[in-house]
């Protein structure tokens, strides 16, 4: 096997990769993530109610450290809607 092969190989294998997970594009904003005491504060909402929302599903928050952070853009549109 010589060090061609391997090059070769190499390509093939990031093509084959590249086909089987598509790169999604990228926004041109970035997403920004705020605390959930920052997103109780802009819906007035209570805990129980962040909660109620994660649950049904209106709000999609990611847990970092045990902390949630939410989107911004998310709770801006939740907000807008009065739901």
């Amino acid at each position: 096997m010589t060090k061609e092969d391997l090059q070769l190989f190499r390509m093939q294998l990031l093509d084959d990769l590249k086909r089987m997970f598509p790169i999604q594009a990228q926004k041109n904003e970035p997403q920004e993530w705020i605390k959930s005491n920052e997103a109780r504060k802009i819906l007035k909402a209570s805990p129980g109610t962040m909660q109620n929302l994660r649950i049904s599903g209106k709000l999609n928050p990611i847990k970092i450290s045990g902390s949630w952070r939410y989107n911004l853009a998310e709770i801006n549109a939740l907000f807008k809607s009065g739901k």
